[in-house]
């Protein structure tokens, strides 16, 4: 009996300790995306030979809806992207097509970039499509933070099969994030640095995604300016709308 009554504590105790994980998830998602967020924000692609800057706006309104928009280059502007629920669509104005994206191409590169569609238009939720355990502490830029491993639930469409996610244990700011493949291949790694007051709260400003197998290639997000909670009517995200963005 007092064997059966320890193990229904581990499990009880590993339950309230996974739930504590989702809770931390939970809180950095939406410490750096509030109720609503507007954005401008420049991404910087970095090769050995070569970089390209994109200047871009981006407006979100919980998990479910997304817009952005490119404003420079000359000739990329006005390319944009909505996300409505699991839905996603392209504007293309060369074409004046809208392209909706198929879950197949979430793990494609946004642009160019080392960032997945999926990493920008967050078509899938890191809080609700994955699993969360606490995997240990470590400190990062002197600041003590939880080690969290989110793996994907079974019925989850998401791009990736493990994400180690460090999380900062005072302000839940994401500081650290490592993204696996289907065979347990390290595949990115993102750093986020830069930390200052950004309208109403403290975030990393500028995040690096570095591929693990292409050496001296990485790409740059840097947040200019970001206003949270102004409202934003739901019928902005729409297929009509990303046709007249400027």
């Amino acid at each position: 009996m007092r064997l059966i009554a320890c193990i229904i504590a581990v499990c009880f105790a590993n339950l309230l300790y996974a739930q504590t994980a989702k809770e931390i998830v939970q809180k950095a998602d939406e410490k750096m995306r509030g109720k609503t967020m507007q954005a401008e924000m420049i991404i910087k692609t970095i090769r050995l030979t070569w970089s390209r800057e994109m200047q871009c706006k981006t407006w979100m309104k919980g998990n479910n809806l997304a817009m952005i928009f490119i404003v420079a280059p000359a000739k990329d502007k006005g390319i944009a992207f909505l996300k409505r629920k699991k839905e996603v669509w392209n504007w293309m104005p060369a074409l004046e097509r809208t392209i909706k994206l198929p879950p197949s191409m979430m793990s494609q590169s946004w642009m160019g970039t080392d960032f997945t569609n999926d990493d920008l238009v967050k078509e899938s939720s890191v809080v609700e499509d994955y699993n969360h355990t606490i995997a240990g502490d470590t400190i990062i830029q002197n600041r003590e933070c939880y080690i969290i491993q989110m793996i994907p639930k079974p019925e989850a469409a998401v791009v990736w099969s493990k994400v180690i996610v460090c999380i900062d244990k005072k302000d839940f700011l994401e500081l650290h994030s490592r993204f696996y493949d289907e065979d347990g291949k390290l595949i990115n790694t993102m750093n986020s640095y830069d930390i200052k007051m950004m309208h109403d709260r403290i975030i990393p400003t500028r995040f690096e995604m570095i591929p693990a197998d292409k050496k001296g290639q990485k790409t740059e997000m840097i947040y200019k300016n970001i206003q949270y909670n102004k409202p934003i009517d739901d019928g902005f995200f729409s297929t009509e709308k990303i046709k007249t963005l400027n």
